[in-house]
């Protein structure tokens, strides 16, 4: 039989209603192998009691004949971002270690309520800031990937690293991640998985640790585009207790799959093509063009003139939110509390967050309190949420000539651990490609295209119309299946 731990959610999730093999045996086989992949160091918290116990119930649910849920069978790890009921959640902070949550996050109630077990808590970047996993207070994240003949250590992407990770690696067959401005596309690029970021309001953000509330939006990563389908379909859905959560219906995306794009058109958008793209990321968008032409679609240019503005905005909104965000964490509630003899509150406050909080979360804390701050709140602030809105008038006008929008997901293959980590504007740079469609709050994917001449992968990214994610899933299973990418990295751990 083939390893358990080589197949995905769908094959899992057939293989278990079949009764080809048991839930347990899944669980077991994962829970053996993520033990053993201890230098990835892609989980803070290992957790098989959970996994197993609904592999048990699967199994239960089986032998008495009951129809079994959506994600039966199926073990998967959730970023360390989603709050846990009884299992510890700090959002790689050491301002928030030795937090136990007494509740569920939505989306995560929304798998187990699917039948879906945990494997484990997934290593990320400290409250979600930073695009290649070195921010996190637990240690760095280490992609499965190397180059050939070559023992450097990669960056996994962030903040969603210890995700893309643990999926790429093999150790659970999907994982949770959250986007804020590409950080669930990004690292999915790097390690050669899907992920797609849905509409910003598809997936609740209750009991989600908050970096910028107006951005931020969980999705699924996984080793195929139907297996994020069916992932999305059971994290999706209408929360009351989210004020932004979208009353609606969630759509049988998984049914809806299709490799046809006859009929549709592709919007290549010309300000995407930036000064000095290495020409392996130009032939990737070229074969992801002709691979859409091939299924059907109609290629057209279109023009999204503010896109060069995005960046600067992205990074001047994001700040802000988060510094009105972490404000919470003061030490006087939960997590660390460092109190030095004989201080006030205010020095409490001060040696708390000096101590809790790392370099990276607290550059964008200082950068967001500026921003917001009396004298430049207008001349900032208010401007790039201008800009926010003409990038997504951009969108709404490049959607009267298509129906979705091909693009790299990131500038390069994934980076050298150490690289990019002593200038933050170089880091910053990896989200050139996502940043925008979070802005708009549009739905985008990555998907797999091919290798780079050092065999680490590249990735393309669809993005699309609001609440259209079937068209992006259906435009990216139309790329995985003419790019028959099968790479996987060695398992040198």
């Amino acid at each position: 039989m083939t390893d358990l731990t080589d197949m995905g959610i769908a094959a899992i999730r057939d293989g278990v209603r079949a009764g080809s093999f048991s839930a347990v045996e899944v669980a077991d086989a994962f829970v053996v192998k993520v033990a053993k992949a201890k230098p990835l160091n892609a989980f803070l918290v290992e957790t098989p009691d959970h996994a197993l116990a609904a592999a048990k119930a699967a199994d239960a649910a089986r032998a008495a004949g009951e129809t079994l849920k959506p994600l039966a069978g199926v073990p998967i790890g959730m970023k360390d971002l989603f709050c846990t009921k009884g299992v510890a959640t700090t959002a790689a902070s050491h301002i928030l270690e030795g937090f136990t949550p007494t509740y569920e996050s939505t989306v995560s109630q929304n798998l187990w309520d699917a039948g879906a077990g945990m494997l484990g808590k997934l290593n990320m970047d400290q409250f979600a800031m930073g695009s290649s996993n070195e921010t996190s207070a637990f240690g760095n994240v280490v992609s499965p990937w190397r180059k050939p003949g070559s023992d450097t250590p990669l960056a996994p992407g962030g903040s969603s690293g210890g995700s893309s990770a643990a999926v790429a690696a093999g150790l659970c067959p999907g994982a949770t991640g959250t986007d804020t401005g590409g950080s669930i596309r990004q690292p999915a690029a790097f390690t050669g998985i899907s992920g797609i970021k849905p509409t910003y309001g598809r997936c609740s953000r209750w009991g989600t640790i908050a970096f910028a509330s107006s951005l931020d939006q969980a999705g699924p990563m996984a080793r195929d585009v139907k297996d994020c389908a069916i992932m999305l379909e059971a994290m999706a859905g209408f929360d009351a207790k989210d004020a932004t959560s979208l009353q609606l219906d969630v759509p049988k995306w998984e049914q809806g799959l299709t490799g046809n794009l006859a009929g549709k058109r592709v919007g290549i958008p010309k300000e995407y093509r930036v000064d000095g793209m290495p020409t392996e990321i130009e032939a990737l968008w070229q074969a992801g063009i002709d691979w859409l032409k091939d299924a059907g679609a109609e290629i057209v240019e279109v023009s999204l003139p503010h896109t060069k503005y995005a960046l600067p905005a992205y990074y001047i909104i994001a700040p802000a939110e988060a510094s009105s965000n972490l404000a919470r964490y003061d030490g006087v509630r939960y997590g660390l509390r460092d109190l030095p003899e004989g201080a006030g509150l205010q020095d409490m406050y001060a040696a708390t967050r000096a101590a809790g909080f790392g370099a990276e979360v607290k550059r964008r804390i200082m950068i967001g309190t500026y921003v917001l701050s009396a004298g430049f709140y207008d001349a900032y602030y208010t401007q790039a949420q201008k800009v926010r809105t003409l990038i997504a008038r951009d969108f709404e006008r490049a959607w009267q000539q298509c129906d979705v929008l091909l693009a790299p997901t990131a500038p390069s293959a994934a980076f050298a651990l150490g690289d990019k980590s002593a200038d933050p504007l170089a880091m910053y740079l990896n989200d050139v490609f996502t940043v925008p469609s979070s802005l708009a709050g549009l739905p985008a994917m990555s998907v797999p295209g091919g290798l780079d001449k050092d065999g680490l992968p590249l990735g393309l990214q669809i993005i699309g119309k609001a609440l259209d994610e079937q068209g992006v899933l259906n435009a990216g299973l139309a790329i995985e299946e003419r790019a028959g990418f099968v790479a996987r990295p060695g398992s040198w751990w």
